[in-house]
């Protein structure tokens, strides 16, 4: 059976990704509120299963249940596994630092990818792309201050530690993606995360507060809606269009650490953020520069 190819479509794109990075803000915000409470491991547990059966409804309405069992299951085992990494460093960091700093660290992941698609991927990256790259590790530096009065901590190296894990995982999606759904890899990454993360978190299991339950809710309708409106932002648009459009999730965290914890980044924060965005934005230019070929590129030939 031909596959249904879907126009895209610039704007609404846009649109559902500006919906995703929002409701993943306010996923990350509960997972905060929470974060000194209960081990790193138990939110990750959480974070599964408070998702897990709103994207499964999802699935069943959209008649896609039949995709879920035609995977390949090494990367997806794998990508369970990072995921774990990924939300433990994260959640890890968040219990000890204003959520736009932790923002600002993973805000690199996407250059991880890059410098991870050579080796893994054999993928080619030309010099200006490295440099972005390596202007972003300057950005993390800036950030963390390992030699200075900065979060170069354990909880700082968490954060970076999930990024990384996450850059990895990015690379297992692309794999995945040529061979299995989009509702497979959502629904058997939250599944493995919840099971990889319970057998982790068991032994320091906390009982779970009557008062945490709104927040359990909330991690689960706003990660619901942010899975299903990335998913619709990128069927319908390109990745080189909304991708960069992930950045504006600083302005959401800052406004939640302004608001909720009356705390705000400090200057240095601010200027690593700033390096680390900007070297972003550049490899998602370059990426796109160099995927259009020669023949196909607009003349920008200056007129004689």
């Amino acid at each position: 059976m031909a596959r249904t190819v879907v126009p895209t479509q610039p704007r609404v794109a846009a649109m559902w990704m500006l919906l995703a990075v929002l409701a993943f803000a306010g996923m990350d915000a509960g997972m905060k509120w929470i974060a000194e409470d209960y081990p790193a491991f138990q939110v990750a547990v959480f974070r599964s299963l408070s998702t897990l059966p709103l994207v499964l409804g999802w699935i069943v309405l959209r008649g896609r249940a039949g995709t879920l069992l035609r995977i390949h299951w090494p990367l997806h085992l794998l990508r369970g596994a990072l995921g774990v990494g990924m939300i433990a460093g994260f959640v890890y960091g968040l219990a000890r630092m204003p959520l736009s700093t932790a923002y600002a660290i993973v805000f690199v992941s996407p250059l991880m990818v890059t410098a991870l698609a050579v080796p893994l991927l054999g993928e080619k990256v030309g010099p200006r792309r490295w440099t972005a790259i390596a202007v972003g590790v300057v950005g993390v530096l800036v950030v963390l201050r390992p030699s200075g009065e900065g979060v170069a901590t354990l909880a700082g190296l968490a954060v970076v530690g999930g990024a990384l894990c996450y850059a990895i995982a990015s690379i297992a999606v692309r794999s995945l993606a040529q061979r299995d759904s989009p509702e497979a890899l959502v629904f058997w990454f939250l599944v493995l995360m919840a099971l990889f993360a319970g057998v982790l978190a068991w032994r320091d299991w906390q009982p779970l507060q009557v008062a945490h339950l709104w927040v359990l809710a909330l991690i689960g309708v706003t990660g619901a809606l942010g899975q299903v409106a990335l998913t619709h932002a990128f069927r319908l648009g390109e990745a080189s269009q909304v991708a960069p459009l992930e950045y504006t999730a600083l302005v959401w965290v800052v406004l939640l650490d302004l608001f909720v914890w009356q705390v705000l980044p400090d200057g240095m924060t601010w200027l690593g953020a700033g390096i680390i965005v900007a070297s972003g934005l550049y490899m998602f230019r370059r990426e796109r520069v160099v995927a259009v070929p020669p023949s196909h590129r607009p003349d920008t030939t200056p007129p004689p």
